[in-house]
């Protein structure tokens, strides 16, 4: 028990004079102080004490798929820190091929007491996936924020950049520089944001033939693959759902030797950290991550603390942002 008090003040910065007093249910703490002693308590593994078990932990799950895409970080950056602002703990889960899975990472929340949970880029977005996790959380009336395009009839609120201006101005962008085949980089045939951003496509240019859509998983190798393929088929413009699928092209492209933005035009999506410092700099539409961030956190916070949110789908505008991956179509 000693060493428990030692390990919590130090993790606090308080006295373990005032964890006992927290752990004891005793006056003389400031609710902000007791906050964080239980949450420390939750983070550290202690199980509180019988009194204190009723109690939802101020801790957040923040579920990510990855961190190897830059753009998942980033949000976590964001959301993370909306969070600490309002007194509340993120606790990162990611997940990893052979690891622990998205649905195991829910029964670890639940059994921590979490106040809520927030994710970015999961199950939720695949049709085909299996989607029991989420109904458990709808049953216990935790808090879940979505961030990007989900499925139908889950009932959780959503905050997500819309995919269908994202590949309007993309494709607009395109068109403007002479390019008329142009090919769609997507992930899987079950993927939600892939499965609205090829519907905007086929909206803004009236036809988009099946041999000129890729998909695969989202990686700087299935990037590669895909354009591998298409650049056979004669694409010279190339939208893709991801900034690594972008670069997965380039760097098909230069295995072809290839030119770009010479021989061929490449888009990005996300503008994740470090695509202005790449050969050439990437032309992708940008999310904004800021906004949407925070959007998620005061969504999630509301239902905490009581508020009845409807399970919608807040929509942001993305940016187009121009740089040195995109040029002229190649003539002849």
């Amino acid at each position: 028990m000693t060493r428990r008090l030692a390990v919590v003040a130090k993790k606090v910065g308080v006295s373990e004079a005032t964890v006992s007093r927290v752990l004891n249910g005793k006056p003389g703490v400031s609710e902000a102080t007791r906050q964080a002693v239980l949450s420390a308590l939750d983070v550290l593994g202690y199980e509180r004490p019988t009194q204190l078990r009723g109690e939802r932990a101020r801790l957040v799950g923040l579920v990510l798929p990855e961190l190897q895409n830059p753009i998942f970080p980033a949000f976590a950056e964001v959301i993370g820190g909306a969070l600490a602002q309002l007194g509340l703990t993120p606790v990162l889960c990611t997940q990893s091929r052979g690891g622990v899975s998205e649905a195991d990472y829910v029964t670890l929340l639940l059994q921590q007491q979490v106040s809520g949970v927030v994710f970015a880029g999961g199950l939720y977005a695949q049709a085909d996936a299996p989607h029991d996790h989420y109904r458990q959380l709808a049953e216990r009336n935790i808090p879940v924020v979505l961030v990007n395009a989900a499925i139908e009839h889950l009932g959780f609120p959503a905050v997500s950049c819309d995919d269908a201006v994202a590949v309007e101005q993309a494709w607009r962008h395109l068109a403007s520089l002479g390019h008329e085949r142009i090919g769609l980089v997507l992930g899987p045939g079950d993927h939600m944001p892939s499965a609205r951003k090829l519907a905007a496509a086929r909206a803004v240019a009236g036809e988009v033939p099946d041999e000129h859509v890729a998909r695969v998983m989202f990686s700087i190798e299935g990037g590669h693959a895909a354009a591998t393929r298409l650049i056979e088929r004669g694409v010279t413009g190339f939208i893709c759902a991801s900034d690594p699928l972008a670069l997965g092209v380039v760097r098909a492209a230069r295995r072809k030797g290839l030119d770009v933005p010479g021989h061929i035009s490449v888009v990005g999506y996300d503008d994740s950290a470090l695509m202005n410092c790449t050969e050439p700099p990437l032309t992708t539409v940008r999310q904004p991550i800021e906004a949407m961030g925070k959007a998620v956190v005061e969504l999630l916070n509301a239902q905490i603390s009581g508020s009845t949110v409807a399970p919608e789908e807040l929509l942001f505008e993305p940016e187009l942002v121009v740089r040195g991956s995109t040029g002229q179509a190649p003539r002849g």
